[in-house]
């Protein structure tokens, strides 16, 4: 890959492309707040799926232009969206029952930290002595959908891990989490806890990897360079 390309993409937009190859052909696919919410502009060719939105929408696509967008279509990060065509709307309990019941194939979900169990910490942090900003639909995602992508910056403002060996934050969702996506690395968790290391962003060794994750991860046999979607 053209390093200087690399260069120039921001964690946020790594992370949504590489989430993108997550997602198969055919799949009815709900993005949660955040990062997620981007992954729908770098679906590979070919690829063509259903997306959610937790507020109430089945066939959205990509992100409008400024000149395109319509406040009274959003996602539920009320982040403008495009419908189209044959998209439905509805209220917000048929939407969560659709979450809660299996009609969804994988959820990408935005991500304060994961461990190494599969736990899921997204809903909330400590500031001021308090726990804000409070739980939402990622719960009933968790356990609604069988694949459920975390999707997160590798470290925090400090450098820290964010992919914990345990979550020490409140949890979203527990040993829901079938695959962790960073702007450094993608793992797999495995059935029953542990995680195996399956790419490195570009240019990154397994070394390089360990040195900034917290968890403890074996290394798949085939080993690469993080998919993007720039070739």
């Amino acid at each position: 890959m053209d390093t200087a390309v690399l260069a120039r993409l921001s964690p946020r937009e790594i992370i949504a492309r590489r989430c993108a190859f997550e997602v198969k052909d055919g799949e009815i696919v709900n993005l949660g707040f955040g990062i997620p919410t981007l992954t729908s502009n770098y679906l590979p060719k070919g690829v063509n799926v259903i997306f959610h939105a937790e507020n109430g929408c089945f066939g959205f696509g990509a992100k409008p232009g400024t000149l395109e967008a319509d406040s009274d279509i959003t996602n539920a990060g009320t982040e403008p969206i495009t419908l189209l065509p044959g998209a439905a709307t509805m209220d917000l309990t048929t939407s969560f029952g659709a979450m809660r019941n299996g009609f969804i194939d994988i959820t990408v979900l935005g991500a304060l930290e994961v461990d190494q169990e599969g736990n899921l910490a997204n809903w909330a942090i400590k500031r001021k002595g308090l726990w804000w900003p409070g739980p939402g639909g990622a719960m009933d995602l968790c356990y609604g959908v069988s694949r459920v992508i975390a999707a997160l910056q590798h470290v925090d403002k400090a450098g820290d891990s964010k992919v914990k060996k345990r979550s020490t934050l409140p949890l979203t969702g527990k040993r829901c989490t079938k695959v962790i996506v960073t702007d450094k690395a993608v793992f797999n968790v495995k059935e029953g806890g542990g995680l195996i290391l399956r790419e490195a962003f570009p240019g990154m060794t397994v070394d390089d990897v360990r040195a900034i994750t917290e968890a403890d991860f074996e290394v798949a046999s085939d080993f690469r360079p993080m998919q993007l979607g720039l070739d």
